[in-house]
């Protein structure tokens, strides 16, 4: 919530008001109601938006607009348009009841990966039990990706290409050991004038400069 504009002024006292404010970046995706989701979880998002229109004191119009905006998100994430439901406002006549209560205990919780109807209906089982359940969504993409799969490129082997920073003139070449470990030996032959390495021979014999590893090496 922020404050957009202030009204007339009387006296030295200003008339604010409201409106619920969204970033420019703001996208209208949330979880889409056909997703294979649990439904706690897609509508814990709706609730939020109802449920923010209460407590503060909008304007008709902003509270109106705020309440288009909504029901279009709703409608974008294939949401059923439902309308807002205004709560009364506290009763503050009534004193509240107090009575002591003995300590609830701590329910177990459990959790299941959500798969579908099928999940709600096993877990349901459960109502009747101590044990709370939660659900979580699905591990595919843990499934397809290997946790100690290597992203260091220069860990790898394959075709590489060197660049003479000074002149611009490449040498491409392959290697079946790592590209780390190759780039050293073509560093090595050049530290101690061998010809083992075309390259090393070029930079030696124009005095041109051997670059690092990430402005020398490019990966093909």
């Amino acid at each position: 919530m922020t404050c957009i504009s202030c009204g007339a002024a009387y006296g030295s006292t200003y008339a604010w008001k409201f409106a619920i404010y969204r970033k420019p970046t703001f996208t209208d995706t949330i979880i889409p109601y056909n997703s294979n989701h649990p439904n706690q979880h897609k509508y814990a998002t709706v609730r939020f938006l109802y449920n923010r229109l209460n407590p503060y004191d909008l304007q008709e119009y902003h509270y109106n607009a705020e309440v288009t905006t909504i029901q279009n998100i709703l409608h974008n994430n294939a949401f059923p348009i439902l309308p807002p439901t205004p709560q009364p406002p506290p009763d503050t006549t009534k004193k509240q009841l107090t009575t002591s209560r003995s300590p609830t205990p701590t329910p177990k919780r459990d959790t299941f990966t959500y798969i579908g109807k099928e999940t709600t209906f096993i877990t349901n089982t459960f109502k009747k039990t101590s044990v709370k359940m939660a659900f979580r969504t699905n591990t595919i993409q843990k499934l397809l990706i290997h946790e100690q799969q290597n992203t260091d490129i220069l860990s790898q082997s394959g075709v590489y290409k060197l660049t003479c920073p000074d002149c611009g003139k490449a040498y491409v070449g392959q290697t079946g050991r790592n590209f780390a470990t190759r780039f050293s030996e073509h560093k090595n032959a050049f530290r101690t004038a061998s010809h083992s390495s075309n390259f090393a021979k070029h930079v030696t014999e124009h005095a041109h400069s051997f670059g690092p590893i990430h402005n020398t090496m490019q990966i093909l």
